[in-house]
């Protein structure tokens, strides 16, 4: 189950190992090395070896936690040297966006754009949005890693275990789990469950969260349960952000298995009262283990050590694999992937109406919208009255355990038989207050009913800002729904539901309902009108075109990822959503690219192809336009024609 929740690796293709130094130390050597987990993308690495090895030795992969430095930080230096010390060989190596493999470094800067955590979700995110975790590739580096382990003479290949703490412990619990060639793990400062992640940090970053795995019915304790029986270590501190509670039930859990397996003895857990860190204590647990798992017994004392420098552990000619050779990154991966996707989806589209007809199924399936159950009885909380207009305030329940807000301005004087409902990115407040386009909608004899959403004005963006707050937006927060399966986006489509219930059944002096929407909202508006016949005409202002044009830009606006539905574009993308409206009428005024800059005439109209096939085969081709480079007062101007 979990390898159908990461996806397939790819498949293995030659390493292409080069050493590119070695350096000799009291008791060991260091080989600095580059192996090619898959063909272009290199992984930076070095190999421990004790000077004195009778035969082969035991050995361990280390996976290193998320530090810039990554395996040359002196904390990670002291461990893999008392490992080394006792005698293991330990191969360690950069995992994607730390050491000398940085996917986002400035030359001129001589840094990343990015701290390592954002390094990883940055383009993380953009793996997600075309239905696959990025985790894929941390994995396939740790695995090939082993590869490589299988070559040297010096490694006994039936004696093999894995650590790695923090970020490395969650790459420890991966791998463990996938790979039976590990012998023995002991992931550290990282197991704990979901649902104490949920309810205190939040998820942590991209890689450390499996597409859909929560929905899937999986938590940590599955990744201990897959290994059973092979001899297991967790290690914990019970200071740590990751909840030792959840720790300790995830191994009461697991616990169960080994017993019932006849392996109980396989499967131990150590902890220390401390903060999230590594602690003499805890290391020294660890190295018994391994010395007694691994048949290399000896003193498990935690000693002190003398560590290289980083330059001595500096792998490359430049000190970064971008600027060294002509390499591949996660991002350029996953362009060749939505590639695929996109023209897999194109294919599609040569069958219109059998396409058509399945998109809202797909559409719900992949986004996770559900119709409400019920719909309450709205609360009205209040009236002012304007010599312009008069604003009535209502509140609705939403589909959680919250409310929504909700203003309708109706003119003071002579009313139109239509309301438009409103939903504004920047919020409620800001549509009736700093925006004059709700007014301007009202002078023309429309009543305007403007509301927030989840995460929306009012109603958001939360508490929780979690390790990968990039440019002002929580992508913790996109990277919980992302792990149950329910994206915000339906969440907020399913809102706007019910408001269009209140619409329809409560405001019954209207006979016709439209929506607009303004900023990154439209996505949502197009998804609830999928679902909502009763919304008559759409009109978007300030959209981004799609979710493959986020996935394919290398910078692209942070702002936009809360608005996107993960796993969606191999079935369907906003466009799409147009063409599904026909014959209903929709407009798209001034929507941006991907970085959030304003899209060319071209742009728009290649990414608008299907819909505008669509509307022209079904002979209403004037139902859907869209509108680049308008300024305010044309905005207005196209928002009346569009509302007659």
């Amino acid at each position: 189950k979990l390898l159908d929740i990461i996806g397939p690796f790819p498949e293995k293709t030659p390493l292409n190992v080069r050493i590119t130094g070695i350096i000799q130390k009291d008791g060991y050597r260091v080989e600095k090395l580059i192996y090619e987990s898959v063909p272009g993308y290199y992984v930076t690495a070095a190999l421990f070896i004790p000077d004195k090895i009778k035969g082969r030795a035991p050995a361990i992969l280390n996976a290193i936690g998320h530090s810039t430095q990554s395996f040359r930080r002196d904390i990670y230096q002291h461990v893999i040297i008392n490992l080394v010390k006792k005698g293991f060989v330990v191969l360690t190596y950069d995992q994607i966006g730390q050491g000398e493999r940085l996917q986002y470094y400035d030359e001129a800067l001589g840094k990343s754009r990015f701290p390592s955590t954002r390094e990883h979700s940055y383009p993380g995110a953009q793996c997600f949005i075309s239905g696959y975790s990025p985790a894929r590739y941390f994995i396939w580096d740790a695995i090939r890693g082993i590869d490589y382990m299988l070559t040297r003479k010096e490694i006994d290949p039936q004696r093999i275990g894995m650590t790695g703490r923090s970020g490395g412990g969650n790459i420890t619990a991966y791998v463990g789990a996938l790979d039976n060639r590990i012998l023995a793990t002991a992931p550290e400062c990282y197991i704990t469950s979901y649902r104490y992640i949920l309810n205190s940090i939040g998820p942590q970053c991209a890689e450390q969260n499996l597409y859909q795995m929560v929905s899937e019915g999986l938590d940590h304790a599955d990744f201990i349960e897959a290994r059973a029986p092979k001899p297991t270590m967790i290690i914990g501190t019970t200071r740590d952000f990751f909840s030792i509670q959840g720790g300790r039930e995830s191994y009461k859990e697991a616990k169960k298995i080994y017993v019932a397996m006849g392996a109980g003895e396989n499967l131990s857990m150590v902890e220390d009262d401390n903060k999230h860190t590594s602690t003499k204590k805890n290391r020294e647990a660890m190295y018994a283990f391994f010395q007694e798992q691994l048949d290399n017994p000896g003193n498990s004392e935690d000693v002190e050590v003398e560590v290289p420098s980083p330059q001595e552990l500096q792998v490359t000619k430049t000190g970064q694999v971008v600027s060294s050779y002509k390499a591949k990154s996660v991002f350029s991966m996953t362009t060749e992937i939505v590639d695929r996707q996109i023209k897999k989806r194109e294919s599609l589209h040569t069958d219109i109406n059998k396409y058509l007809g399945k998109l809202p199924s797909d559409v719900a399936e992949i986004s996770g919208f559900e119709y409400p159950e019920k719909y309450a009885k709205s609360i009205f909380s209040g009236r002012f009255v304007n010599p312009e207009y008069i604003l009535e305030k209502y509140l609705i329940e939403g589909s959680g355990d919250y409310v929504l807000p909700m203003v309708l301005l109706k003119p003071n004087g002579l009313q139109k038989n239509k309301v438009v409902l409103m939903m504004d990115s920047e919020g409620m407040e800001h549509a009736v207050n700093q925006d004059s386009l709700a007014h301007k909608i009202v002078g023309e004899g429309y009543a305007v009913l403007i509301f927030d959403l989840p995460g929306i004005g009012s109603m958001g963006p939360g508490y929780m800002k979690g390790d990968s707050y990039i440019d002002g937006v929580s992508y913790n927060q996109w990277f919980a729904a992302v792990l149950v399966g329910k994206s915000n986006v339906a969440l907020r489509a399913e809102d706007v539901t019910r408001v269009v219930d209140f619409a329809k059944n409560e405001l019954v002096e209207f006979e016709s309902i439209s929506a607009l929407s303004i900023g990154p909202l439209g996505g949502e508006l197009l998804h609830a009108a999928t679902f909502n016949p009763d919304i008559k005409s759409v009109c978007i202002i300030s959209p981004f075109l799609g979710y493959a044009d986020v996935a394919t830009t290398r910078f692209y606006k942070p702002e936009y990822i809360p608005f996107i539905v993960a796993g969606a574009i191999e079935e369907y993308d906003l466009a799409d959503l147009i063409a599904g409206l026909c014959p209903r009428k929709v407009v798209v005024i001034n929507p941006n690219s991907g970085d959030g800059t304003a899209a060319d005439k071209g742009k728009i109209t290649d990414c608008y192809l299907f819909p505008i096939e669509v509307y022209s085969e079904k002979g209403v081709s004037g139902n859907f336009t869209f509108k680049n480079s308008v300024d305010d007062n044309e905005i207005v101007n196209h928002i009346f024609l569009w509302l007659q």
